[in-house]
């Protein structure tokens, strides 16, 4: 069959759940994912022919859409920044508002680096003499909380090649995928199977960062949730109860008070409706300069404070 036909059954089958732009990029990450060709190879080669076999995951992915199933996870890949990442439905699908958080985080590193030989201190490291010039500052250690696919903590360490990075998550499963990004990015990282309502780390384990984008989407927001969202993604890495919607919060605060370093940076993202309200817990502790930054969208979605 032409490529070009299975492109108009494409449309055929799924104008009514999708609009036109969205089904031309599920085809053509199709194209991508399948036959490893650029995406506008029909411009150049429009009478392109595909046999059975090359034609079966284009019909088998379509079936899927129909379902409203995200792609990614039916091709069981996704892009973060400039990563590749491998997906399933034990871990949420990354998201753009999360590669701002990352880039926040980055500039700031870069931001703070010192020039060799200056009194200026780098995140976890200490200058004592300004002229020392074979100063070297201790690696930047850096945790991620909930780190499902691993996207931030990955990013992290892609970025900042000297860090130590650490994550966490409470998933095994989510572990097993977050793992195999690693090592297919090739990065080294500690992964540690925690609960951090329950963290089991020794105290001396600090860190000069610590970063997390924990459930925060409340019970009675869920019908504002698109539903291959809210059908296939982990409910554990989403939702929160209306009553306590701020507990996993109010639960890493607590932990970065003995696992973060003086100084160090704690980063949220955060719930759109919750800024003020998340900013709040930090009142009467031990943490100052609370920002609070907007999305490309103009939503409140990240915060920063600083350990005391």
């Amino acid at each position: 069959m032409l490529l070009k036909e299975i492109k108009d059954i494409f449309h055929k089958e799924l104008g009514k759940v999708y609009p036109k732009e969205e089904i031309d990029s599920f085809f053509y990450s199709c194209i991508e994912y399948y036959l490893k060709l650029e995406r506008f190879i029909l411009a150049i080669q429009p009478g392109l022919t595909l046999n059975k076999e090359e034609e079966q995951p284009f019909f088998e992915a379509m079936s899927q859409l129909k379902l409203e199933k995200p792609l990614q996870y039916i091709l069981g890949a996704a892009h973060f920044m400039d990563l590749e990442l491998q997906v399933n439905e034990n871990v949420l699908i990354p998201r753009p508002e999360t590669e701002e958080l990352v880039q926040w985080i980055l500039e700031d590193v870069k931001s703070r680096k010192p020039e060799v030989g200056s009194q200026k201190s780098d995140i976890g490291g200490r200058i004592s003499d300004n002229n020392r010039k074979d100063f070297n500052p201790s690696p930047i250690t850096i945790l991620d909380i909930g780190t499902g696919s691993g996207c931030i903590a990955i990013a992290l360490a892609k970025h900042l090649p000297d860090a130590q990075v650490y994550a966490l998550d409470v998933s095994e499963e989510a572990l097993e995928v977050a793992q195999k990004n690693a090592a297919s990015n090739g990065v080294d990282i500690g992964f540690m199977h925690q609960d951090i309502l329950n963290p089991k780390i020794d105290s001396k384990l600090t860190f000069d960062i610590i970063v997390s984008n924990p459930p925060y989407v409340r019970e009675l927001e869920k019908n504002k949730i698109q539903k291959n969202v809210k059908d296939f993604e982990p409910d554990t890495a989403l939702f929160v109860s209306d009553e306590d919607p701020l507990l996993f919060y109010k639960a890493i605060i607590d932990f970065s008070e003995n696992n973060l370093k003086e100084n160090g940076s704690l980063y949220f993202e955060i719930n759109q409706y919750l800024g003020e309200e998340t900013k709040a817990l930090f009142n009467a502790r031990n943490f100052s300069e609370i920002e609070l930054r907007k999305d490309i969208f103009g939503n409140d979605r990240m915060l920063k404070a600083i350990k005391k």
